[in-house]
Formats: C-alpha cells, structure tokens, sequence
C-alpha cells in the first residue's frame, strides 16, 4: 500500500470529527459518538465502491490492485465493525425537532443494511463459501450501501444535509451508489474487456497452458501483470484474475497458465476448447519486471513461477544476476520447466535452483544464501506462492540480513480470511452485547 493512500483514506475517514466535536457540547456525548461512528461506516463503504471501480488512477494512488482489494476488504470488515458499534450505541438525540420526513422507513432502512451487510461480509471472508455463491451475493452490497444511504439522508441528526458535514457524507454516498451502478451495468467494467480466441489449451505440469490469440484491438501489459478472464463456455463465463505468463509480445498473444484448485480452474483443463472466445480485461499489478543491475532473488511456490516466466522472457543481459528458486513438489509437477530451463540456458545471468520438496526438503533462508552465495544487503528478492512460505522465507531473510523493503511480493487474493474463528466469536459476542444493552437501556427508562 502506498503511504499516500493509506495517509488519504484516513484523512477522509477522520475529516467528520471537526464537525462533530463541537456537537458533542450541545448534545449528549454519546449520541454524537454513535453518530460519527455511522458516518465514518458509510464513507469506508462510499470508499469500498469507488475501489471496486478498478480505476487506474486508483493505482497511482494506492498501488496495484492487490494493494486495492486489502483495502478494499479491510474498509468492509471496518465499517461493518462501525456499523455495529453505531447500533450498539444509542444514536437518537432528543430536542432536534422531530417530524423528519421518512425518518421512521429511513429506520427500517438502517436496520436492512446492518444485517445485510453483517451476512455478506461474512460470506466475504467465510473462504469455502463457493466462490460463484460469493461473486453472486457480493453484488447485492451495493443496494444494502444505498440504503444505509437512504438512511442517513432521512434519518434525523443535529445537522442539515446542505450542512457542510451534510454535504460532505452525502457526496460519498453518491460516488459511492454511482461507483457501484457502474460496476453493474454493460457499459461498466464489462465494456473495458477485449476479445480473444483460444490458440492452444495444453497440459503443463500439473497446470494447463491456455494461449489466446487477439481477434480485436487488445490489451497492454507488462511482465508479471495479472487480468480478469472469462470465456463463451457457459461453465467458464465466470470472470477470474490469472497471472498472464507470457512476456509482451510482437504477435500480441497472451499466455494464462493455470491450476486446478477449484471446480472453475478444474473445468477449464477439460472443457476449455480451441477456438473458444475470451474476455480479457486490461492488465493490472505492479509485481512488474524491472531491469536492473542490482543482485535479486526469484522464488516462485508451484504455480507462482507463471509472473516469472514473463519476466525470464524479458531479461536482458546487462541485467545483474538473478537467481530463480522454483519450488515444486517434484519435478514431473513443474509447470513450463523446459522453457524455463531453456531460458536459463540463454541468459548467462538467470541461474534457476529447481527445489523438489519431495527430495531435497523445502527452501530455506539458509538454502537460498548458500545456493545463491550473493550479499543479501545489496539484493532484491521478489516472490510468489504461499502465504505461509512467504512468511517463513521473509522471516528467515530478515534475519539474515535482507532488508524488508527489499522483499517484494503481489498480495492478490481476491478473497482472502481473516481468521474466521476468532471473527465469528467477536460478532456473537458484539450482537450479545447489543441485546444487553438495549435490555438495559429499556430498563433504565
């Protein structure tokens, strides 16, 4: 993430407490609190929309769309958490007047969207919820934001909607309906995908290589950048992000090269058909090649190799040396191994380490130092693959010398946990305390 984009979301997320803490001297403290709490929930939403737009100036804001998604989840988990502490919290202010209009159908409209929003947050991050249940549901997020929209257009509150702080919500919860309608609609993100046709569908390893060939105008990448693909077959229209393992190209072909970890990428090994039409999307990421004379270190876990191979396809030889660790089970699973090791044949400087953990163990910090005999101060490592080899391996290279920033990787997972355990104990103990406390509060009055 991009220091900008992170100092950015925060500024905006912080802008209504200068209004509302003036508030909190003519109105009870509390009220106030529960009140900003909301409105820093539907600015993290309005945010979460405008994100989903995949924008390019959102790159250059925040980083690669990797960067974006964490953002994107963590604004949810975040305001879902507001969301409930807003409801927790009594929020009705008395002496404002009453008699808004819609007020009582803008409360109903509050509690739809809290509940909404709880059940498809947690299908976010409830990882074996089938992904086409999840993509399906994920679309519905959009109506319950316009209703908490709704909600606070027309619920009543210390402030006017033309009020500065008014206007400033509102304007978020109008980028943020738009954003999503645009997402929605033909003419949205659907209308930036290009046609290609399926060349070749051919086994690699335990992956399948699928070449698309342009039919049309096509899209731009760079090494290691990653799309969103579907294809005409209707079990494989769904739209997945794949890696795009081949370099840029004078024929401008495309390469995904893909494995079966799920029903989706299972069908598309047999089913998928030569001459079959593909939607690709523009290219995103910046997990990019970068030419450079400084040492670096590649590791790629399984199918992580397929950003690598683009990259080993763009070498030059000025480049510094660079040492590919391609991590396998074993070396009949290796996806693309002979152009790999043909490509580490061309270029004197791409030295490849073919790691089977069914022989010689998994990588180390320690194997990678003594293979690679380079000082880890002046080197740049990049990896691919696993979470928890990646925090094994960073760990380990830390230790040993590397400097974190010098240890570079793509954290793109569209879907990703957040330790659901924990997450579910945390909400039912949240929703109890909701119910004490109203209990409470009742009986107080």
């Amino acid at each position: 993430m991009r220091p900008f984009g992170l100092f950015l979301t925060l500024v905006l997320l912080a802008v209504p407490a200068f209004y509302f803490f003036p508030l909190s001297a003519q109105h009870n403290s509390s009220a106030i609190f529960s009140q900003y709490i909301g409105v820093t929930a539907l600015i993290a939403m309005g945010l979460s929309q405008v994100l989903s737009t995949r924008f390019r100036i959102l790159e250059t804001l925040f980083g690669g769309l990797d960067q974006i998604y964490v953002l994107h989840k963590w604004l949810g988990i975040g305001a879902l958490a507001a969301v409930l502490l807003h409801d927790t919290v009594d929020a009705e202010l008395d002496g404002l007047g009453g008699g808004f209009p819609f007020s009582d159908t803008a409360e109903t409209l509050g509690e739809i969207s809290l509940y909404g929003i709880l059940a498809l947050v947690l299908i976010t991050v409830i990882t074996f919820i089938p992904y086409p249940l999840w993509r399906w549901s994920h679309r519905l997020m959009g109506g319950f934001f316009t209703m908490a929209a709704l909600h606070f257009a027309f619920i009543e509150k210390p402030f006017a909607n033309n009020d500065p702080l008014g206007l400033y919500v509102l304007t978020f919860c109008v980028l943020g309906v738009v954003s999503y309608i645009y997402t929605q609609l033909p003419t949205g993100l659907a209308a930036r995908h290009r046609r290609y046709r399926v060349k070749s569908v051919e086994a690699s390893g335990e992956a399948v290589a699928v070449e698309l060939a342009l039919e049309e105008t096509g899209i731009k990448h760079r090494a290691g950048q990653f799309a969103f693909v579907g294809f005409d077959n209707a079990n494989l229209s769904e739209i997945h992000p794949f890696t795009i393992s081949s370099a840029p190209n004078n024929e401008r072909t495309i390469r995904f090269t893909i494995k079966p970890l799920g029903d989706y990428t299972a069908r598309i090994q047999h089913q998928l058909k030569v001459d079959s039409v593909a939607r690709i999307s523009p290219a995103y990421g910046h997990f990019e090649y970068r030419n450079s004379k400084t040492p670096q270190i590649w590791i790629a876990g399984g199918i992580g190799i397929t950003p690598f191979l683009a990259w080993a396809n763009s070498l030059v030889e000025m480049q510094g040396p660079v040492h590919l660790f391609y991590c396998v089970s074993e070396r009949k699973s290796a996806a693309h191994l002979a152009e790999v090791e043909a490509l580490a044949s061309q270029h004197a400087n791409l030295h490849l380490h073919l790691i089977e953990s069914a022989v010689q163990g998994r990588l180390t910090a320690e194997g990678i130092r003594a293979a690679a005999d380079i000082d880890l101060d002046r080197t740049k490592v990049y990896f691919c693959g696993s979470e928890p080899m990646r925090d094994q391996l960073k760990a380990g290279l830390i230790a040993a010398g590397l400097n974190r920033r010098r240890f570079i990787y793509e954290a793109f997972e569209i879907r990703s946990g957040i330790g659901i355990r924990k997450l579910l104990g945390w909400l039912l103990t949240k929703l109890g305390t909701n119910q004490r406390l109203r209990q409470v509060l009742r009986g107080q009055n």
